[in-house]
């Protein structure tokens, strides 16, 4: 799922503050110190978008990730292998562009789940 610069700077602040916040205290830590009306706006379209989750607390909302950073990360990636034209040659440049401790962190992954999948 793509982001655009605003909503990239939400989800930063909410993952690092899973206790959730309020709206106001989320746009103070936001750099480009945007008005809360338009964060409370990003966070009705992250809403929708599933990334974020709401619970009442007075008269206002306090704001959480609705999943973490490992989390969205892994779905992007997902979702950008279900874009390619050819998968394999997706993977094979991928594989080719990470580091040696990134490939290390592939093969173990991959070794569990190959694992599970066959049993015990």
């Amino acid at each position: 799922m793509r982001l655009g610069h605003l909503e990239r700077s939400i989800m930063e602040v909410l993952w690092r503050h899973p206790q959730g916040m309020l709206a106001q205290d989320l746009a103070a830590e936001l750099p480009s110190d945007p008005a809360v009306t338009t964060v409370l706006t990003v966070l009705v379209r992250l809403s929708r978008k599933g990334m974020v989750t709401r619970a009442r607390n007075g008269r206002a909302h306090v704001y959480y990730a609705a999943a973490d950073k490992d989390a969205f990360v892994a779905e992007t990636m997902r979702a950008a292998l279900e874009e390619a034209q050819d998968v394999e040659a997706a993977v094979s440049r991928f594989v080719g562009t990470v580091s040696p401790e990134v490939a290390q962190a592939l093969r173990e992954a991959l070794t569990d789940q190959v694992e599970h999948e066959e049993g015990p």
